[in-house]
């Protein structure tokens, strides 16, 4: 894909053995406060393998917050071909903006938040991330027919969940980085526009734009901020899913466009795809189906040769509906992958 001079001027490319760094740079951006808020620690190390889930009895914020701050030490990583769609989203967000915000802030501010929310370390955050702090025994099969069956309600690298931001959204959609990052760009250069309106200044006005992300409340988004102004390290094996394949599917007499995901093909920052990753379950491999009708709906349907169930099974989730208490799990009535030619063909 051609690059555009917005988006290069945004990345940095490694090319070894040197690595070619070109800022982003503009008359609007603030001085650099790279350092923490005063009396919030950052971690001298990022987080590995179990860390962020793990430690029971701590309230889920203060384990959000406590991971928030990507180290100095670590370079900001970004899969390439995400950034391309996020870079395109946020330049449209700008220049249709009602306030004074170039295209380079505005990408740097809508990917801001990645780190801190899924990928603390600074490796590339993955679309397909999987939400592992939440606990509530209404995500999981009331059944208990598979480890496997149970509901992520938070979704993609900007954690779209079904309570909040992500209620409309079905979990491919969050996956998908040109179709998230065309309704993220937007909702947050906004929210930037509506604060500036307000009188406040660039940084308060980034601080509102974030609001809806609890790992950006004590500063750490604004320090990847203004570390994504000077450039990130762009990762080719990061694609547009993070991993999890668009497949057709035959389902209840028709085709439909599905998703396959499986947490162990994830691309990007990993840790929440292992076992002891989270304080949840993980999910076994399960497709994501759309249905419209008279209200749209989400589907997320387990075959049995990926659950380990006698049979197959689905949950299924209107849209508007938290996830927390608004799951109907049932018994699938089977399903064809078309692509990939599996389960009941």
């Amino acid at each position: 894909m051609a690059l555009s001079a917005p988006l290069r001027r945004l990345l940095v490319t490694v090319c070894a053995p040197t690595l070619l760094a070109t800022a982003i740079t503009s008359a609007h951006a603030d001085p650099a406060p790279a350092e923490p808020a005063p009396g919030t620690p950052e971690p001298a190390t990022a987080p590995t393998g179990a860390a962020p889930g793990e430690r029971d009895g701590t309230d889920v914020d203060e384990l959000k917050l406590s991971n928030a701050w990507v180290p100095r030490s670590q370079q900001l990583r970004f899969g390439a071909e995400p950034l391309d769609y996020v870079t395109d989203a946020a330049t449209r967000a700008a220049g249709s903006a009602t306030c004074s915000i170039t295209a380079n802030e505005a990408t740097a501010m809508v990917i801001a938040m990645t780190w801190p929310e899924v990928s603390p370390s600074g490796a590339p955050p993955s679309p397909m991330t999987l939400s592992r702090y939440d606990t509530q025994p209404s995500l999981g099969d009331p059944q208990n027919r598979a480890p496997g069956l149970w509901f992520h309600p938070g979704i993609g690298m900007w954690q779209l969940d079904s309570a909040g931001l992500g209620t409309d959204f079905t979990a491919a959609e969050a996956m998908d980085t040109k179709y998230a990052a065309e309704r993220m760009a937007p909702f947050i250069v906004d929210k930037y526009c509506a604060r500036r309106a307000d009188g406040a200044g660039r940084a308060a006005a980034r601080a509102h734009a974030w609001t809806d992300w609890v790992a950006c409340r004590e500063g750490a988004c604004e320090n990847t901020y203004q570390r994504a102004l000077d450039g990130v390290v762009t990762d080719d094996s990061v694609g547009r899913y993070g991993g999890a394949e668009p497949r057709r599917c035959w389902y209840r007499g028709a085709a439909h466009d599905c998703m396959f995901v499986d947490p162990a093909a994830a691309q990007g920052s990993d840790w929440w795809a292992a076992p002891g990753g989270g304080r949840s379950p993980v999910a076994a491999p399960f497709y994501v189906i759309r249905l419209d009708g008279v209200r749209t709906t989400e589907l997320r349907y387990w075959l049995t040769l990926d659950s380990g169930a006698a049979g197959d099974v689905e949950v299924v989730r209107p849209f508007g509906a938290n996830a927390r208490g608004g799951l109907t799990w049932r018994q699938g009535p089977g399903m064809c992958d078309m692509t990939a030619w599996r389960g009941d063909c």
